[in-house]
This record gives C-alpha cells, structure tokens and sequence, in this order.
C-alpha cells in the first residue's frame, strides 16, 4: 500500500476533516499522480461531448462547430501529454497515446451515424492531420485487434518540435472501427488502465423515474460529470446545489409535462459550459446560467428560462423564452415564438453587469424586409409574475406537476 493510500482517515465527527485531507493529498501528490487524475477529468469531459454529438442540430454549422471544439480539446491534450513527458514513465504516455487515439474513434463513430458524407469527408480530413501531428513520422492504421503505440512525449513525436510536418507529410489513412469499452492494463501503478468503466457511474435518470407517492424529485448528481435528464413525464425535478460539481456540458431531452429547475448549482457557483433542450412538450425547463451555447430544438408549448451566451433554436412552436443572452438568439423552423426578459428572480450580478439581447432575435428562415411573423416579444401584462416564480417553481405541498403547469398557463391558450 502505497503513502498516500495510508493517510489517516478524517474523523466522522469533523464535517472538515475530509475536504483538509483532499486538500493535503492534492498539495503532496507526486507530479505523476497529478497528471494522471487531470487526464482522466479530460478524457471523461470530451467522451461526454462526444456523446453529446448526435442531440445536436446538423444546421447552421452547428455540430461542426461542436467536432471541431471536441477536436481542439484531444489537440491540447496531446500538447499536455508532451509536456508531461519529464515525469511520466514511457508505458503510462503510451496508455495515454492509446486513449486518445480511441477518443478520435469514437468522435468518428458518432458521426458517420449521424452527420452527411461530405461533413464526415471534412472530418476526416482534420483527423487526419491530428493523427499526423501525433507521429508525423510513423505510419499506422486504427484497428480494433491492435493499435501503435505512440510515445508523445519523446520529442520527435511532438507535433510543436515539427511545425512543418504537416505540409512535407503525407495524412496517414485513417481505418475506423468502433472503439473497444476499456482499455486493458497490467501495470498495478496508478495508470490509465484502472479508470472506473462509464457503466459504474450512478444512474440518475433511473432514479428519477422510480415510483413514489410525491412527483417532487431532487438528485444530486454529486457522482456525474455532467447533466443528463432524459425521457420523463409529469414529474417535478429540481437540481440542489450539490449539481454544480458536474462540470460539464448538460442536456434535457424527452420530456413531456415536466417542470425541471436548474437554477440553484449555477446562483452562486459556476456556470455550465453548454446545454442542449430536445424533444420538449408542456413543460417549463428553469436552465440556470450557461457560460457558452444552448442548443434548443423540438420543443413545443413550453416555457424556457435561459442564461447564455449564445442561443440556437430550432423547430419549435408556441414556446415563451425568458432570456438573457449576450449575443442575437437565432430561431429557425420555429413558429409561435415569444421572448421576454429575464425574470428578476433569476438575475445575479453577472447578468446585471452584462448586456442582454433578448429582443435581438434573428429568423434564419425569414429573408424578407419588415418583423418576422414567427416571434414576437411578450408584453409586462402578458409575462409571468414574480408570485409565480418565486411560489409554484419550487413545488408546492399537495400541487401537483399538473396544476402546477396550469397556473404558469402551460400549455398556452
């Protein structure tokens, strides 16, 4: 047993005891141990995103845009790979290698199934360069009974070391096939081999959807990397503080006469990084603060509260948007749009030092001069009083989700 496993445990009365100690492992870890529990963090971050994938709308750029940031997040952390070279072993940084090369796979995989053949072709194309960044002097094929290990942190395997290797060599061909599940190990150190399997996370929708006398749900997801509620109905669900520690980009897809409140992990501590809203009917969805996108498509006779800095809508009807976006929401395929404000009962000081272009509305599918019949904004007679955020939000002893809707006039009449 290692040093570090035999630090005294925190002792069950002090409710400090055990934050000290993470503190103190954090500040004594060896750089090896470091670097490799920022690695896992990373490769969890861009498998979620990767599966994020096909909830994207294929329109506007938009799920290139989302291959591409997934692309610059496994670029980055080949540079760190690299740069870690000094104090990781060469059989770790081969682990290393071998994982990334299966996060390109699985980015592939995702779409092919879901995206045109000219997007996959360009796709392609930029992993093949991220490949030949990865060895530029080395040829290899991905295959599912093996694959090359490359060293990247040995300097000629450095894409920064060899700034003109992409225009003197030749992209690699690149082989696709499905990634495998896990990736075997024989080395007992404290290497990428022993990363816990996605199927040993807590299964939060599981949980929300197991019957009970109340619809009021409130997981903590605690144990998640990031949000995922899907396929529910006539349940409330409200998200407590301890949700802020999923870090990464979240969705909300199927549901159907729900309410769901994101807005306590995001009041007081970080913002999520994206959020996509799909397949959305009678519901109202509180989404809480989003530092960057949120995608909304399919959603119909609903009410949204948004916080981002940007918002892609599509294919939506009769649905009123409570908003404060930094930049121009764009509607496409929508009808029976309403935007309004957002209400004082969400509005921290971030929002109250930013500017918001909530009435800024930009209809992708409407070319002609003059207002857009497909939105319009809500008057302060027609939008909802802060009785009602700050009272029927939250739930109310013996409210059903039902009645609950009807006095937020879901759905419209």
């Amino acid at each position: 047993m290692s040093a570090m496993e035999t630090q005294t445990h925190p002792h069950p009365q002090d409710p400090w005891a055990a934050t000290h100690q993470l503190i103190f492992r954090q500040a004594t870890m060896d750089p090896k141990q470091r670097f490799y529990h920022h690695f896992s963090e990373s490769v969890t971050v861009l498998q979620d995103q990767i599966e994020q994938l096909p909830s994207i709308a294929n329109v506007g750029g938009e799920r290139q845009e989302a291959n591409d940031h997934i692309l610059a997040g496994i670029a980055k952390l080949q540079n760190e790979v690299s740069d870690a070279a000094d104090y990781t072993p060469s059989y770790d940084r081969k682990q290393y290698s071998e994982v990334i090369f299966f996060l390109i796979l699985a980015i592939v995989d995702h779409v092919k199934l879901t995206t045109s053949p000219q997007t996959i072709k360009s796709l392609q194309d930029k992993l093949n360069e991220t490949v030949s960044q990865i060895a530029p002097k080395s040829k290899f094929q991905f295959r599912r009974t093996s694959t090359t290990h490359i060293d990247m942190g040995a300097p000629e395997n450095d894409p920064r070391l060899n700034p003109g290797s992409l225009s003197r060599t030749k992209p690699h061909q690149v082989s696709v096939a499905p990634a495998p599940q896990s990736i075997p190990s024989t080395n007992r150190e404290d290497t990428l081999g022993e990363l816990p399997p996605k199927s040993t996370f807590k299964n939060y929708n599981e949980e929300i959807a197991r019957p009970s006398a109340s619809p009021l749900r409130k997981p903590s997801f605690s144990a998640a990397k990031n949000i995922g509620i899907s396929n529910h109905s006539r349940l409330h669900i409200i998200l407590p503080s301890s949700a802020a520690r999923a870090t990464a980009s979240g969705s909300l897809t199927d549901l159907n006469g729900c309410i769901v409140d994101m807005s306590i992990p995001t009041a007081s501590g970080a913002a999520f990084p994206g959020l996509v809203i799909k397949n959305v009917s009678k519901s109202l969805i509180v989404a809480g603060r989003v530092n960057g996108p949120v995608h909304i498509t399919g959603v119909s006779d609903s009410i949204l509260v948004v916080v981002a800095g940007q918002v892609r809508i599509h294919e939506c009807s009769n649905v009123d948007i409570y908003l404060h976006c930094g930049t121009h929401p764009i509607i496409e395929d929508c009808s029976g749009m309403r935007f309004a404000p957002l209400p004082s009962a969400y509005v921290t000081e971030a929002e109250e030092s930013t500017e918001n272009q909530w009435d800024q509305v930009d209809d992708f599918k409407w070319l002609k001069a003059g207002q857009s019949p497909n939105w319009t904004t809500l008057s302060e007679g027609e939008r909802l009083s802060d009785e009602l955020w700050r009272n029927v939000v939250p739930g109310q002893p013996g409210v059903s989700v039902e009645e609950s809707l009807k006095k937020l006039g879901i759905p419209r009449r």
